[in-house]
């Protein structure tokens, strides 16, 4: 307890969730951006969907490897060089947008350098909270709702930073990007001491064997908070890229004053967050508790979205119900991952966790921007009956007496 009380400092949490603050930021600021995208580079609501897109394509299929080099070779190793990326990929995307004619392929590759970036950086921070925090679960419960509060605070950012900058310079944010990523990996840097390893590093054969043990005794209930992290980003990042398009094109709102209004919201899933991290203090029956309930929520809400698109305090208020359902998920969904793996393994099996995220990241704006036209109801639909079925899922397979009984087997 005490050796955890040493380690981290408030400078050490604060750069640890500045992590997550600015790769969010470095995704959802351009989501009130895109319309202004559209216009200026000439390109159509799909292909700006895939400036999203491809950020996260990359960090899907290489937070995983950037998990097992995180477990073999330290946290901050693998953090630092990812910042560089990030750093790297705003650059390129800038600076194509300012200099070329026809920037839209060369903004998609510094959107992947940066994807690559959030890939050994974002998912990294969940288990090097478990390193910190290893010999108490309600700090780093705490913690973990200090980082996911961080997460969402940026989300609350994004369409108030992306529209200011965007009114300055409409490829600012891009710039903005890569020097947010400079502050962070200064903050890493100078102020986060990760505790020194007594055993030597896991070999690969061993690891995968360890890998394999895990998800076959664990399965059920990791795959299952894997779903969660699927939906619930799927949801959210297809709500916010309709309500960009729509506040625009149906009720006339642009510029500064649409990023106010997308950010409320995010704001209250930025204050759920926090208050849900705070509560759940490592406890697996209030965590599943708070997982059904949030689904409940959110299914029960999301569902009205297309039919409130029109009705604009309506429509906020639906949402807003929505992203306080998501808010207090979040965080429940990484405690239940960071607090029982092994911490050999907690890079890896949380990294697979923020995998699944960046699925639902991924998939939610290009989706969005091919059913809002003539499907806009029926996505919502089929997105509130898919969330009431991992509520039953969630219910079957989230077992809290067998989940303590193997806790840390791995």
């Amino acid at each position: 307890m005490g050796k955890s009380t040493v380690q981290v400092s408030i400078w050490c949490t604060v750069s640890m969730a500045s992590i997550p603050l600015i790769m969010t930021l470095g995704n959802s600021m351009l989501i009130p951006v895109l319309p202004i995208l559209e216009e200026k580079v000439g390109i159509t609501s799909f292909q700006s969907s895939m400036i999203i897109t491809s950020y996260s394509v990359a960090a899907i299929f290489l937070i995983p490897v950037a998990g097992y080099l995180s477990d073999r070779f330290g946290r901050k190793m693998v953090i630092l060089p990812s910042l560089i990326f990030a750093l790297i990929g705003g650059l390129i995307a800038g600076f194509a947008s300012w200099k070329m004619e026809d920037p839209y392929t060369m903004i998609i590759v510094g959107r992947i350098l940066q994807g690559v970036g959030a890939a050994g950086a974002m998912p990294i921070i969940l288990p090097l909270v478990g390193d910190l925090y290893q010999d108490d679960d309600e700090k780093m419960s705490s913690c973990l709702g200090i980082i996911e509060t961080s997460n969402t605070f940026g989300k609350v950012l994004s369409p108030i930073l992306g529209s200011v900058f965007a009114a300055i310079l409409w490829f600012l944010p891009f710039f903005s990007i890569s020097a947010l990523s400079l502050i962070s990996f200064a903050l890493i840097f100078f102020f986060v001491k990760v505790p020194k390893e007594k055993d030597d590093p896991v070999k690969f054969k061993q690891f995968l064997s360890n890998t394999k043990k895990v998800f076959k005794v664990e399965g059920k209930w990791l795959y299952t908070v894997f779903l969660n992290g699927v939906l619930v980003m799927l949801i959210l990042f297809s709500m916010l890229f309709f309500l960009s398009e729509n506040l625009e094109k149906v009720h006339d709102i642009k510029g500064i004053k649409k990023g106010f209004v997308l950010a409320i919201p995010l704001l209250l899933l930025c204050i759920s967050s926090f208050i849900s991290g705070r509560k759940i203090k490592g406890d697996l029956k209030t965590i599943k508790k708070v997982m059904i309930i949030c689904l409940i929520a959110m299914s029960a809400s999301v569902i009205f979205v297309g039919f409130t698109s029109k009705k604009l305090i309506l429509l906020l208020v639906v949402t807003s119900i929505v992203g306080i359902a998501i808010g207090a998920l979040l965080p429940a969904l990484d405690a239940i991952i960071t607090e029982n793996i092994k911490k050999e393994l907690r890079g890896t099996v949380s990294s697979f966790y923020s995998s699944a995220r960046f699925i639902g990241v991924a998939a939610g704006p290009p989706i969005m921007s091919l059913a809002m036209k003539n499907f806009l109801n029926v996505s919502y639909i089929t997105a509130g009956v898919l969330g009431f079925i991992l509520m039953f899922i969630v219910f079957k397979f989230i077992k809290v007496e067998e989940i303590e009984k193997t806790n840390k087997i791995a």
